[in-house]
């Protein structure tokens, strides 16, 4: 039986005697029948109860249990002295209220002590409050208790996400599960690869079902531009941002540009031979310099045979699928220049409707992503039809503005109080849930917090993918890539003789 111990703002203590199978992450009901609403809560730590002289009796048992033949349970009550003893407290934190069977935000209401009956929640109910049973939706894995859960495509469209834990933990593997899965409805995606691991998703080779709907672009080979594609404005804005063009060498930039637009030359090598006969020393040196970072780049291409441009690739996209840029094996300035020309084209593009809105996966996004544009990203490209999605191991490398704008963070298991403290900021969510969960995940199970389960975390484990997802940790010895742990521990765990030892079998 459960009960109300302790109401403190939005933490509810539940004592459970004898003691109930509740987990951390579980959701109880408390039920007021003499109001007909209740609470719905989550059990974010569980504990032993602390009850008056529970020390001594523990320290009295312990003392005589080496007493042979001699009963101490003279009054017949030791049955009850140790579902007392084995009394659990759950803390918890109020999710919603529930008033004449409909959910209700407001938490300001206060169900009554003697009135109130608890109960778990059984994962179908739980389902329920998350709405996982419409039509369109991704099936994301299982419940602690084998039950299959979906979270719906609106958890989705249209919304920030943020997808984080340690390495190994299974990062990469849901972001590839999310992208596969709205392909399979229809959907647009755009891939920054930094690390080449979902190249694996267009391998015709594979068992995947839609890597014919994969398309990996390698920026320097199978996908190039030319100049005039590029334009003005886009070009300035990678030579000033990626390539810290001075204001000066900016305007004579302009100039140039424009006179070769003019007569119809605008190529890179009229472009370099401009540049070279600037008369300002000064300015030459600055725009020469930035000129051959760019040729080094090789995004750029007077040949029209070998270039190509988003509206292409973006075209073969129209019925779902996904352009995957791999970024692996280009330095950290080209790798730069290479996803400033990509936003900035695909934000023209949105403006002018040319795709009603485009599903961006960014992996490690701070190792090329400038600060501006991580705003940009969130605000108006937010807005304009662009829904990014981030996956990192490393937290503190999001800005606190995008964790409070987030609408669904995927988290994996962290230990660091630092991570858990950069992941805490989130708007969805509360310190204390995400530290006492988050520590204790194993591998392949995340919490989901935000709009993807109604705001009403869960722990999941994340199901299969079939397809090559590539990025496992890579061995020098293969053995080491082996717990070393066995699947079972062979101890015999009967109980012992009064003074005995417990020894392996």
């Amino acid at each position: 039986m459960m009960q109300i111990l302790k109401l403190d703002g939005n933490t509810v203590d539940i004592i459970a005697c004898p003691p109930e199978d509740v987990r951390k992450g579980d959701y109880i009901l408390l039920n007021d029948v003499s109001a007909n609403a209740g609470l719905i809560v989550q059990a974010i730590n569980v504990g032993y109860a602390n009850i008056p002289g529970l020390l001594e009796d523990l320290l009295r048992e312990t003392s005589t249990k080496n007493l042979e033949g001699v009963d101490m349970d003279l009054l017949g009550t030791q049955s009850y002295i140790d579902a007392i003893k084995n009394a659990k407290v759950f803390s918890c934190k109020i999710r919603r209220t529930v008033e004449d069977g409909y959910l209700n935000d407001d938490l300001s209401w206060t169900p009554g002590r003697s009135t109130t009956f608890a109960r778990k929640l059984s994962e179908e109910e739980v389902l329920r409050l998350i709405e996982s049973g419409v039509e369109e939706a991704i099936p994301l894995g299982n419940l602690r208790g084998g039950t299959t859960i979906s979270i719906p495509l609106s958890g989705l469209d249209g919304k920030l996400n943020i997808v984080t834990g340690k390495k190994g933990t299974g990062k990469s593997h849901l972001a590839k599960l999310l992208l596969l899965s709205l392909l399979e409805h229809g959907g647009i995606c755009i891939v920054f690869d930094v690390n080449g691991e979902y190249v694996g998703l267009g391998d015709k080779s594979s068992d995947n079902p839609l890597t014919e709907k994969v398309y990996v672009l390698y920026p320097g080979e199978n996908f190039k531009t030319t100049l005039a594609y590029t334009g003005l404005k886009a070009f300035l804005g990678i030579a000033s941002s990626v390539l810290d063009l001075p204001p000066n060498s900016a305007w004579e930039v302009r100039r140039i540009w424009s006179n070769l637009a003019e007569n119809k030359a605008l190529t890179l090598k009229k472009l370099g031979e401009a540049m070279n006969a600037v008369s300002n020393g000064y300015i030459r040196e600055a725009l020469l310099r930035r000129y051959e970072s760019l040729l080094a780049s090789n995004l750029f291409t007077d040949d029209l045979k070998e270039a190509s441009t988003i509206e292409d690739w973006l075209n073969k996209c129209r019925d779902g699928g996904a352009l995957i840029f791999n970024l692996r094996n280009i330095g950290a300035g080209i790798r730069q220049i290479v996803v400033e020309f990509i936003l900035v084209k695909l934000r023209h593009l949105l403006e002018d409707w040319f795709v009603p809105a485009v599903f961006l996966f960014a992996e490690e996004a701070h190792l090329y992503l400038r600060e501006t544009y991580w705003e940009d990203l969130i605000t108006r490209m937010r807005h304009l039809g662009v829904f990014p999605t981030f996956i990192t191991n490393q937290p503190d490398s999001i800005k606190e503005s995008i964790y409070r704008q987030a609408d669904n963070i995927f988290l994996f298991n962290f230990t660091n109080e630092n991570d858990l403290e950069a992941v805490s900021k989130a708007t969805m969510t509360d310190v204390h849930t995400v530290t006492m969960i988050a520590k204790e995940l194993p591998p392949r199970h995340c919490l989901i917090l935000g709009k993807a389960v109604n705001d009403f975390p869960l722990v999941v484990r994340v199901r299969e993918v079939q397809a090559k997802t590539m990025g496992e940790t890579r061995f020098f010895f293969p053995s080491t890539a082996k717990s070393r742990r066995p699947e079972r521990l062979s101890l015999n765990l009967t109980p012992t003789p009064r003074g005995g030892t417990l020894v392996p079998s």
